[in-house]
Formats: C-alpha cells, structure tokens, sequence
C-alpha cells in the first residue's frame, strides 16, 4: 500500500510540477479571493482581522476544490483510470497517494496564503498561538485531501463533475471548515478567544480527517470499479 502510495503521489506531484496550474492559476485566485475581501471589508478593519481565520479557510476550499478537480479530470482525459484499475495497485494506496499529492499542494498554497493574511488583514501571531496553529492547519488539511479525494472519485467518471463534485464537497467540509476557523480564531487571538480554547477543535478536526481516511481507504477501490 505504501509503495502504491508513494508512485501516485509521485506521479499527480510531478505532472503537477510540469503544468504548473497551482502556481498560474490556483494560488493567483486564493490570493485574489483575500484582496477582494480586504477591500469589502477595509473600511472596518476590526471585522477584517476578526473574520481572518474564517476567510482564510474560505480561500483554501476553493483552491481544494480546483486542485481535486483537475487530479481527476486529468485522469479522465488521459485514461489513466482504466490503467490505475488495471496496475494491480492497492486501491487504498492509490487513495493515500492521490490525498498525499493534494495534501502537499494545500500545504504550499496555506503557508503563502497565511503570509498573505498577515500583511493584508494585519493579523498578529501570538507565540503560544504558533503550535495550535501549525496542528490545526495539518489536521485540517488531512482532513480536507481526504475528503476531496474520496469525493472526487465519486463523482470522477460523471459528465456533471464539474458542478456535482463541488456541491457533494462543499457539505461535507463544512463540519471541518468550522472547527479550523474556531481553532485559527483561539491561535490568533481573534473574538477574544484563549488558545486553550482551540484544541477541543483539533480533536474534533482529527475525527473527520480520521473518518475519511477510513471510508477513502475501504471504498475507494469500489468507488474506482463503478466508473
């Protein structure tokens, strides 16, 4: 499974490096997506800063939703599903290495998008806030590659992917977007919240990423036969 694992995380890592979509077109939006919201919102920067957490999420799950999208429309295209079926790999680490892939790209987009807050929204760190912020953002982003992968080939093989995938994703994320943005808001400070205040969220946020992982590492195998 680890082997199948680290092939297709491999395989989306580099056709992504070659393209280079996230880097003309995904981060580009996520970062137009803040701008549009500091300038809404600039007259009361109070309601900015406190509404940070929230609209950084926000951004992150539409580049998600673009990022999954394209993991799998590329696959339709190209017919590397039917030779994925056909290689013999374990379809549960097809489904570790496709979430692995996104996982990484998310990675990338928060640490510029997070950058991006701070300048924009003048959002300060505070030093006890870092370790729950780095936890949270990790946990979250499990939890988010996880999902849009399990979703994505659910609805992969659908000529109304386009518009079906994000309406099955966006419902189930919600429960995980909520706890991030509650978790950010005790790290940052925002809405007068305590750090301590933050980690019942992260165990919340492990429960989800968790759940999906299982489902993704039970069903996906099915999920790839039905398309």
């Amino acid at each position: 499974m680890l082997r199948a694992a680290a092939l297709i995380a491999g395989k989306d890592l580099r056709i992504e490096a070659r393209s280079r979509v996230a880097t003309n077109q995904v981060i580009p939006l996520a970062f137009c997506i803040l701008l549009v919201f500091a300038f809404a919102l600039d007259p009361d920067r109070g309601t900015l800063t406190a509404a940070a957490p929230g609209l950084f999420w926000v951004a992150v799950l539409l580049s998600t939703v673009l990022g999954a999208q394209r993991s799998f429309s590329v696959e339709t295209a190209d017919g590397t599903r039917d030779a994925l079926r056909l290689s013999g790999l374990d379809p549960g680490g097809i489904f570790l290495g496709k979430s692995g892939a996104l996982a990484v790209q998310l990675l990338v987009l928060e640490v510029l998008l997070g950058v991006g807050v701070v300048v924009l929204y003048t959002t300060d760190l505070r030093p006890e806030g870092v370790a729950l912020l780095v936890v949270a953002g990790l946990v979250t982003t499990v939890g988010l590659a996880t999902t849009s992968t399990l979703f994505g080939a659910l609805s992969a093989g659908l000529r109304v992917r386009e518009t079906l995938f994000p309406l099955l994703l966006i419902p189930a994320v919600t429960p995980i977007l909520i706890g991030a943005t509650r978790a950010y808001e005790a790290a940052l400070g925002t809405g007068g919240a305590d750090t301590s205040e933050g980690w019942p969220w992260v165990g919340l946020l492990g429960v989800f990423a968790l759940a999906y992982s299982a489902f993704g590492l039970v069903g996906f195998g099915a999920l790839m036969e039905e398309q």
